[in-house]
């Protein structure tokens, strides 16, 4: 029966019948969706223009397309037509890595890069929504700007938002922490230090998916000591993994509504010093840890707002 579905999927493609592929994938209880049903339903969206559905399903399936070209080359399009392009060079880039001189990556390559070059990082620097002036200048950050991320409340601020730490104060908490956190991680918390983001919701892999299709998160811990929720603050990653009972799998980076639940930088498969995974740990589920995103960024990138719109977060990171 599946045979038959995915022999009529193709046919509804080939006549551009794309609500057909639509209707009929989310007909199927999401459970029962494997990539190959999550691709048909990402490419049909994309092919309606609808670019902010289809960069959702192709999340929910990131891990199992981490060595796909197609998968890469596909969520690349939706950011692109998104206007996304720091996201959409990425994955283009890598589609090109897994599948060298493919013709169509190829021109998107050529188009993001010619629509890209003239930006700067000035630009990103003296536009950047963000509380405090910048004491020192991002080690590395995009060209483009990360408008609206950020929920600037005076509750916010107050209970999270720090000072751009400088190289020493990065390398403090690094030692605290006995691990070392993501590239990305410390470009984004130099633009701005922890906070409520807007985008609060990332969607589950439906491979490790049971009860939650979504994680919401409720802040991002910035890199720091003095406020209690910072990485190395009282009420800081430490303390919720020791106080809670968390596995000693790496850093907290984000609380969650529920005082039960964590989103974690997991480094049991790359080692302390490496790239690690983006997890959530749920301790009323016997501390079940469920695989979100492979690094920071992609994790970040993935974060959605209520009405399923992905975060528009070029050049934050």
């Amino acid at each position: 029966m599946r045979d038959d579905l995915l022999v009529q999927l193709q046919e509804w493609h080939e006549e551009d019948e794309f609500q057909e592929i639509v209707d009929a994938i989310q007909a199927i209880p999401v459970e029962e969706r494997d990539y190959e049903l999550v691709n048909h339903l990402g490419r049909a969206l994309n092919n309606l223009e609808r670019y902010d559905e289809a960069v959702e399903q192709f999340l929910t399936v990131a891990k199992e397309g981490t060595g796909d070209p197609l998968w890469h080359y596909r969520i690349g399009l939706a950011y692109y037509y998104l206007e996304q392009y720091a996201h959409a060079l990425q994955a283009f880039e890598r589609a090109d890595e897994l599948d060298p001189e493919d013709e169509d990556t190829l021109e998107f390559l050529g188009w993001i890069r010619s629509k890209t070059a003239e930006e700067s990082v000035e630009k990103l620097v003296d536009n950047v929504p963000s509380v405090y002036e910048l004491s020192t200048p991002p080690v590395s950050v995009s060209h483009l700007e990360p408008m609206g991320f950020w929920n600037d409340s005076a509750e916010a601020v107050d209970k999270y938002v720090l000072a751009p730490p400088t190289d020493e104060q990065v390398e403090s908490v690094e030692e605290q922490l006995v691990f070392k956190l993501p590239t990305s991680y410390i470009n984004m918390m130099k633009l701005h230090n922890g906070g409520v983001p807007h985008y609060r919701h990332f969607p589950v892999s439906q491979a490790e998916a049971a009860k939650k299709v979504r994680v919401e998160v409720a802040g991002i811990l910035g890199i720091g000591r003095e406020k209690a929720h910072s990485l190395g603050g009282e009420t800081g990653s430490r303390f919720i993994i020791e106080q809670g009972g968390y596995p000693e799998i790496g850093v907290v980076i984000c609380e969650c509504p529920s005082d039960s639940e964590v989103v974690m930088l997991d480094y049991r498969e790359s080692g302390n010093a490496g790239e690690p995974e983006v997890v959530h740990v749920d301790k009323k589920e016997s501390y079940k840890i469920t695989w979100l995103a492979p690094n920071f960024e992609t994790f970040i990138q993935g974060l959605l707002n209520e009405e399923n719109q992905p975060a528009n977060l070029e050049g934050s990171l």
